[in-house]
């Protein structure tokens, strides 16, 4: 996978790895179903146990991976330091993602639904795009693919940016609160997800100095 090409030889991270792969199919898993229940209408109840029993199910491998990389560096020594500080990033990002995918069902849980809207539609197209972009990320850390590294950060990038401008747009709006607040919190939190999936991907690819950004260092993807 990416990670490995991205550091020499074999340095026994293999299980670790596999289980960050784990980690962000159960963020992409909580995801669909918190958007499920504003976007198409689902009850949140009957997804809220499964999101939250995800949650704590990421939760808990971020804490068990960051023990087992300090066994990893106090083992093997200093070698793999910067591939260690690397996951210590990616694996926070996730869970990062996670807790979004949980504010997202607190919308749902507090009432929220677009499934009625009169731009539903638009919130249905978004859902799909930042879920397909897991599945991506997924894949450009099992399979190396350099050429399309440039291509998926430009393109989180331009999501990052409408997004906000959706965050913008809403904060300014002439709409009652009830229609414009929800959708500013809805369109922050797809925001902070793409970022953190570029993200997650940066801190398995780039040097640790570039890690959250792309083009050399020039273009910031963070947001925490």
């Amino acid at each position: 996978m990416v990670m490995a090409f991205f550091r020499k030889g074999d340095s026994g991270l293999e299980s670790i790895e596999s289980r960050i792969v784990a980690m962000l199919g159960d963020a992409r898993h909580s995801f669909d179903l918190a958007t499920l229940a504003v976007v198409s209408g689902a009850d949140p109840d009957s997804v809220g146990d499964d999101i939250r029993s995800t949650d704590q199910r990421i939760n808990t491998a971020e804490q068990e991976l960051r023990s087992e990389l300090v066994v990893h560096i106090s083992v093997q020594g200093t070698s793999d330091i910067g591939t260690v500080l690397g996951y210590t990033l990616l694996i926070k990002k996730i869970e990062r993602i996670g807790d979004q995918a949980k504010n997202i069902l607190d919308l749902a849980e507090e009432g929220v639904s677009f499934a009625d809207a009169p731009d539903a539609g638009e919130f249905l197209e978004h859902r799909q795009v930042v879920s397909a972009l897991f599945g991506e990320t997924i894949e450009l850390l099992s399979h190396v693919d350099t050429d399309r590294f440039e291509d998926y950060h430009s393109r989180v990038y331009g999501l990052r940016s409408v997004y906000e401008s959706k965050v913008r747009e809403y904060m300014h709006s002439s709409e009652p609160a009830s229609f414009a607040v929800p959708r500013a919190i809805f369109y922050r939190y797809l925001k902070r997800i793409v970022a953190n999936l570029g993200g997650v991907l940066t801190s398995a690819t780039e040097p640790l100095p570039h890690q959250d950004y792309y083009d050399d260092g020039r273009t910031d993807i963070d947001d925490d």
